[in-house]
């Protein structure tokens, strides 16, 4: 629900095994990245920057920016998409690995 935006800031940053990671919701991609969200990685550098909002799953390096860019698509049961995504990795001591990506049924209930 529409509360849970508010229990929650609108970004967080963090390091896991070595890496600098910046979550927020909304955030584009690599050349077409939110005002807000360029700055926030302009300011943490991050070496992965996870967001969503669009619904459509991408992984891309960026190379101008040195980080990898993550949106996991759409886990929920609403919304517009037609493809449930959800995606799991490994961090161990700097490096990311293993990634998988997870289809989900669009009649399922939510994975979280």
């Amino acid at each position: 629900g529409q509360e849970l935006r508010y229990d929650n800031p609108l970004f967080r940053f963090f390091e896991c095994e070595g890496m600098k990671i910046l979550m927020t919701h909304i955030g584009g991609y690599p050349g077409k990245y939110d005002r807000r969200a360029y700055s926030l990685i302009r300011e943490y550098k991050p070496d992965i920057f996870i967001c969503g909002h669009s619904h459509i799953l991408k992984v891309i390096n960026d190379k101008e920016n040195d980080l990898l860019a993550i949106n996991p698509g759409a886990a929920g049961i609403f919304g517009f998409h037609s493809v449930r995504t959800a995606l799991r990795f490994h961090i161990d001591n700097g490096t990311i690995h293993d990634m998988e990506v997870y289809n989900l049924p669009k009649t399922q209930g939510n994975i979280l």
